[in-house]
């Protein structure tokens, strides 16, 4: 019973821990700006791809 809880325990960690990785990696991070203007970050502002295209537009 012991073992069970333990597998339950480490499992339930990794899948936490794997649904933080996926929304880190996709929320952008509004400490650390990329100024580097390359697109290699792998966080996409939605916000700012929306403004870009409003200026293009008018």
């Amino acid at each position: 019973m012991v073992q069970h809880i333990l597998i339950f325990l480490i499992f339930a960690a990794a899948v936490a821990y794997m649904g933080w990785v996926l929304y880190r990696s996709f929320m952008p991070n509004k400490h650390a700006g990329c100024a580097k203007g390359c697109g290699s970050c792998s966080a996409i502002d939605f916000s700012k791809i929306q403004k870009e295209l409003e200026k293009k537009a008018v």
